[in-house]
């Protein structure tokens, strides 16, 4: 169960990556003209990503792939590992859990602030077959 639960803490850490990068990507793009930092897609999965996270620490709910980690370590009752070790660094703290909320909670505003500063592309209409 130790490899199943190193499988969770990556792609646990693979989602941090893609909130925290994806801020970074976007105001990157907006600066360097990219223009699949506007794509509506990215930008909503990007959206609803971080504020799930916002959600669930407003609830007072652990994060559901903290908890499948957690339960998946103690049936395994296997020593730290190298991938436990490392990426668990990365993104475990020893803080109280308002300081997650708030820090969460202001991450999604500013995530929703970009949406506005730096909008995502429109949609494009497509001309129906009537108008033609």
């Amino acid at each position: 169960m130790t490899g199943l639960a190193d499988t969770v803490l990556v792609v646990h850490a693979a989602i941090v990556l893609f909130i925290v990068g994806g801020l970074v990507a976007i105001w990157l793009g907006a600066l360097f003209n990219w223009p699949w930092v506007r794509g509506r897609v990215f930008r909503g999965v990007h959206l609803a990503a971080i504020g799930v996270v916002a959600l669930l620490a407003l609830s007072g709910i652990a994060c559901p792939l903290t908890v499948l980690e957690d339960c998946l370590r103690n049936d395994a009752g296997a020593t730290e590992g190298f991938i436990q070790r490392w990426v668990g660094r990365m993104l475990y703290y020893e803080l109280p859990a308002w300081v997650f909320t708030v820090a969460y909670v202001a991450f999604a505003a500013l995530v929703a602030l970009t949406w506005r500063l730096v909008p995502p592309a429109r949609r494009v209409r497509r001309a129906s077959a009537r108008s033609q």
